[in-house]
């Protein structure tokens, strides 16, 4: 999961108390003493906003729910940061015991995470207590290196008014590409466009259009960004632009902001973006916000599942006292809360009644249906090279002066 300006359908969630715990938040710093009883009770994460602290504090005022007695402390960089500093941070003396990763980046941070199969099955926990799509993307060779709290697939946003004033239907649950152009070519002009898009991989046009069209990032270790299918679907998204021309080409240095802007504004009528936006989107849009499902060609959903959990520094003194700590956070109790205060698609099913609650109806079922019909993302060691680097020439493929083979082939030259 992403950390923007809010989780997936946060609907009206605040931002709780900071959970400014002991150290230098957003600095790497430690939190508090260097003991292994200290570090048993410490998280290293990203805490790149508000919204990042009340999450966290909404798992740990959640566990202290079910048990007066828990005690867990957390600070960490920001979102960006996180991903090099950990690799230096977890090799410190007094490093945290527990630390946070992505699905996407268990393969990167593979050589910090304690597998966890044997504290599992002691406690009694299966893997396919969780989604499965989330499982396979924490699982690196075979063994578990963290629980998801999350399962987050990344979704269609429409804006449901300017469909309505257009005469365009809502998009349905077998929403094909083609009923998507055309819908978008009809909601371009006068300033307005169809769709929104982001220099970024995935979370995005790009990168979602290239697995819902039928191809994966990588496979067996290996990166597979020119698997024709994927190819073929980035430049569907690339298309969007220089061809069919219902979006605006971002730059690189966007990121997220001016497309998501535009979709809030009412200039882009489309986004495809991570189901962690809901909240901030609905606070713009009201009513008239819709999720929908990635289209695909032939209409089947097929969506990429990304999502975040909970792992164990390998450098942890105490490993089987920080995994009491950590099962504490992922009970399905504890997940169903943190799903309705702070709109997290919760990582089991039993706990997604809470998060459907208050939501229209055919957002909820647009989720559910993706959820069925998920892929993980399983990456490699060089994902992070990759994001940056697609995010630096996207914006020519946009623009139509390089192809999505041209840079998907560098891509995979240089990332190996």
């Amino acid at each position: 999961m992403r950390p923007t300006i809010s989780r997936f359908l946060a609907l009206g969630a605040t931002a709780s108390a900071f959970a400014l715990l002991a150290g230098a938040c957003g600095s790497g710093g430690t939190a508090s003493g260097g003991s292994g009883g200290d570090q048993v009770h410490q998280m290293y994460t990203w805490v790149s906003t508000e919204n990042d602290r009340a999450q966290w504090q909404s798992f740990v005022d959640a566990a202290k729910e079910a048990d007066p007695n828990f005690t867990l402390t957390f600070d960490g960089p920001s979102f960006n940061d996180y991903w090099t500093k950990v690799k230096t941070r977890m090799v410190a003396a007094d490093a945290p015991c527990i630390l946070t990763t992505q699905a996407a980046r268990a393969q990167e941070l593979s050589g910090l995470l304690e597998p966890l199969d044997s504290y599992m099955e002691k406690a009694g926990i299966k893997a396919s207590d969780y989604n499965a799509a989330m499982m396979q993307g924490m699982t690196v060779d075979g063994h578990v290196l963290a629980l998801p709290y999350d399962a987050e697939p990344d979704v269609l946003y429409y804006n449901r008014e300017l469909f309505e004033k257009a005469g365009l239907a809502a998009p349905t649950t077998s929403y094909t590409t083609a009923q998507f152009l055309s819908d978008a070519k009809t909601l371009t002009g006068d300033g307005q466009y169809g769709v929104a898009v982001k220099p970024l991989l995935l979370g995005n046009a790009p990168g979602d259009f290239g697995i819902s069209f039928g191809g994966q990032v990588s496979q067996d270790g290996k990166n597979t960004l020119t698997d024709p299918k994927f190819v073929e679907g980035v430049q569907f998204a690339f298309d969007l632009v220089h061809k069919e021309q219902v979006a605006v080409a971002p730059n690189a240095a966007d990121n997220d902001g001016p497309a998501q802007t535009a979709f809030t504004s009412g200039t882009a009528a489309m986004i495809i973006d991570g189901p962690w936006m809901y909240g901030s989107f609905e606070k713009e849009l009201g009513d008239k916000l819709g999720v929908a499902v990635i289209p695909t060609p032939s209409g089947q959903p097929r969506a990429v599942i990304q999502g975040s959990g909970f792992g164990i520094s390998k450098s942890c003194p105490d490993k089987q006292a920080a995994f009491d700590v950590l099962k504490q956070l992922v009970t399905p109790e504890v997940i169903g809360s943190v799903a309705d205060k702070q709109g997290t698609v919760p990582s089991v099913e039993s706990a997604m009644d809470k998060w459907a609650a208050n939501k229209p109806a055919d957002s909820a079922e647009a989720v559910k249906v993706l959820l069925e019909n998920g892929t993980p993302l399983v990456t490699t060691t060089t994902w992070n090279q990759i994001n940056t680097s697609f995010q630096q020439y996207s914006p020519e493929g946009f623009r139509g002066t390089k192809t999505a083979q041209d840079i998907l082939s560098d891509l995979q030259n240089s990332a190996g």
